[in-house]
């Protein structure tokens, strides 16, 4: 499985966020595509589904920006990864058998399955709060 850059990018969103959490002072998107070397039109495209996700908020004024609404140790890699990827599983016919008509004798679905759940069970262990060391890159 490759991840897409929505999933690397929104994690290294939340980190950058996190940073900031205890401060409680909002960070504007352009801090934060500057200090990740992420685009800024396509930061606020991830930022925006982050918001929607209720996983950060923005605070509007002239030291307006953004804020995790969520602690950084209650948000895992599996929900960011979730989110960005918009799917739950590696192959379709875990959670949809009805499309694969071979769903029901295929002797690859349930290796699929147990795939899935030890790549998800592995990404909820690790929280945005496990990433925010300032000595260690949190590129790509």
């Amino acid at each position: 499985m490759k991840l897409s850059t929505k999933s690397r990018y929104g994690a290294r969103i939340l980190v950058e966020l996190a940073r900031h959490h205890a401060t409680g002072i909002p960070l504007q998107v352009s801090e934060i595509a500057r200090r990740q070397d992420i685009p800024m039109k396509y930061l606020e495209q991830l930022i925006r589904l982050l918001r929607l996700a209720g996983i950060v908020r923005s605070v509007r004024g002239p030291k307006g920006g953004h804020v995790l609404n969520v602690p950084p140790e209650e948000i895992s890699l599996g929900r960011v990864v979730r989110l960005f990827e918009g799917q739950d599983e590696l192959v379709e016919c875990i959670s949809s058998p009805e499309t694969c008509i071979k769903a029901t004798s295929c002797r690859f679905r349930q290796a699929w399955k147990e795939a899935t759940d030890a790549l998800y069970a592995n990404l909820d262990q690790v929280k945005i709060s496990d990433l925010m060391d300032p000595h260690s890159p949190t590129q790509k």
